[in-house]
């Protein structure tokens, strides 16, 4: 398997999802349960803001990790709180975020060597059965596929 291709093709998925939705209807609850696409893209933003800062700090231990220690922390809702962080950006900032974290995370997966990407346990908080290439898949490319047939399925309402 090659990651770069699993983050790439993730990627373009939401994309192409993003740019085929009623950018009028991008405000509007619902598309997975109260969250609009909006919110969903902040979502989306928020865990490419992880995977970035998780490759960053295998390339650069040391690396800052301020969402990453978010997203491990117990006591709070992690991806409600992302979404009501960027609750005050328009659907175009959100965007530009989401775009921007996923440079910086093609930028540091492009370092990354095959060795690092197969070896388990690398990730201990995500299973030491587990590797980076594991991560990849399940955590980003499964997600971005579910929070996208999410997001076809309520376009549907507004093209009817």
């Amino acid at each position: 398997m090659n990651p770069l291709d699993v983050l790439k093709y993730g990627h373009r998925t939401v994309q192409r999802t993003v740019e085929a939705f009623p950018q009028e209807e991008g405000y509007t609850p619902g598309a997975c349960g109260y969250w609009s696409v909006k919110d969903l893209v902040a979502h989306l933003g928020s865990f490419e803001l992880v995977l970035a800062e998780v490759l960053a700090q295998i390339l650069e231990p040391g690396a800052g990790t301020p969402t990453l220690e978010r997203y491990l922390r117990r006591d709070v809702d992690f991806n409600d709180d992302q979404v009501a962080r960027r609750e005050a950006l328009s659907m175009e900032e959100v965007l530009a975020e989401y775009e921007s974290a996923h440079e910086r995370a093609m930028s540091y997966a492009a370092g990354i060597t095959a060795e690092t990407w197969n070896e388990e346990g690398i990730l201990p908080w995500y299973g030491q059965e587990y590797d980076l290439e594991d991560w990849i898949v399940y955590q980003y490319y499964g997600h971005k596929r579910e929070h996208c047939g999410q997001i076809a399925t309520f376009s549907d309402r507004f093209r009817a």
